[in-house]
C-alpha cells in the first residue's frame, strides 16, 4: 500500500488508484434500450400522479 512517512513519523495511507479507461460510446441496442426505459418511466410517474389526484378528489 502507498504512504507517505509525514513530519513527527506519522504515516499517511492513500487509497490504490483505480485503471483509467476511455468509455466508448453506447451501441444502438443500448440507445433503443435507454428509449424504452424512458418511456416506461414517464407512464409509471404518469400513472402515479393519475393515481395520486384520483384518490385525493374521492372525499
Amino acid at each position: 500500500m502507498p504512504y507517505t512517512t509525514e513530519e513527527g513519523g506519522r504515516l499517511n495511507n492513500f487509497a490504490r488508484e483505480p485503471k483509467i479507461y476511455q468509455a466508448e460510446p453506447p451501441t444502438p441496442q443500448q440507445k433503443r434500450n435507454y428509449i424504452f426505459l424512458g418511456i416506461a418511466g414517464i407512464i409509471l410517474v404518469s400513472g402515479l400522479i393519475f393515481v395520486a389526484f384520483s384518490v385525493s378528489n374521492l372525499s
